[in-house]
């Protein structure tokens, strides 16, 4: 292909992502009331003392005249972004596919395959802990005073939760797909562990907006866990991997051995 078929693929590509986002952004629109239940199920669920309106109910702050709506389409947006999802991801591995090698291609996909409930997982966690890291960042507020939490530091500070602990849970998989490419070996990366581990601690702790050691431990104790399930498949691939290099090495040798026999007869 040219470079104008190239770009020319690109727009249609990006096209159909589009339009898949704003179909998933008017769903959004249309089921506003349960989506936004679930999103502020985290803050809802939070001690009592930590909510307005005199410990009732769960609300909060919207600021100016047209931010009620900017929230309304921040969240369709939200929303017709992580619906639309299959439809953009496989539109760039098919953008990108035609120029890689066929193992390539099947680990690309494979790994596109395992990304999607890996992220889910992470966001899931993240979801399900975040009422803890704020009520931890929420207990210095002083007594007798009402924290007024606006909706969209809310919604800001739910998304980097979401996608942060989403991410972190690929970086295993990240690694095995290198592992099965042969730019990353398990050798290397077992002689660092310790350091590897050590790291995934501090960029836990760095990482999370909320800063409080609860969300940190529940986001480093199981990028911990994937790290060394990665280890053990890199493990058994290089084993592999070397079983069949020493085969194909021994096949060789054992060619050149009948071929030398054969001239000197």
């Amino acid at each position: 292909m040219s470079l104008i078929e190239h770009i020319r693929e690109l727009r249609n590509r990006l096209i159909k992502v589009i339009l898949a986002a704003i179909a998933g952004t008017a769903i959004g629109f249309a089921f506003f009331d349960p989506i936004w239940t679930f999103m502020t199920g985290p803050f809802c669920r939070l001690p009592e003392a930590y909510k307005l309106s005199g410990g009732e109910g769960c609300t909060l702050v919207v600021r100016g005249i047209v931010d009620g709506f900017f929230v309304n389409l921040k969240v369709a947006v939200m929303f017709g972004v992580v619906v639309s999802a299959p439809v953009w991801l496989y539109q760039v591995w098919a953008f990108v596919a035609p120029g890689l090698y066929r193992n390539e291609r099947r680990y690309s996909l494979g790994f596109l395959g395992l990304s999607i409930p890996l992220f889910g997982a992470g966001a899931a966690l993240a979801y399900l802990t975040m009422d803890q890291g704020l009520s931890l960042l929420l207990g210095f507020v002083p007594n007798g005073a009402i924290p007024l939490i606006d909706v969209n530091d809310y919604l800001s500070f739910l998304l980097m939760m979401l996608v942060i602990f989403g991410v972190s849970f690929l970086m295993p998989l990240l690694m095995v797909f290198l592992n099965l490419v042969g730019v990353l070996r398990y050798r290397p990366v077992a002689k660092h562990q310790r350091m590897v581990v050590f790291l995934l601690f501090v960029f836990a702790g760095v990482a999370t907006p909320s800063q409080d050691p609860f969300t940190m431990l529940a986001l480093a104790l199981p990028m911990v866990g994937l790290f060394y399930i990665a280890v053990a498949v890199m493990y058994f691939r290089d084993r592999k991997r070397e079983a069949e290099e020493a085969a194909r090495t021994q096949a060789i040798e054992e060619e050149l051995d009948g071929t030398t026999t054969a001239g000197v007869e």
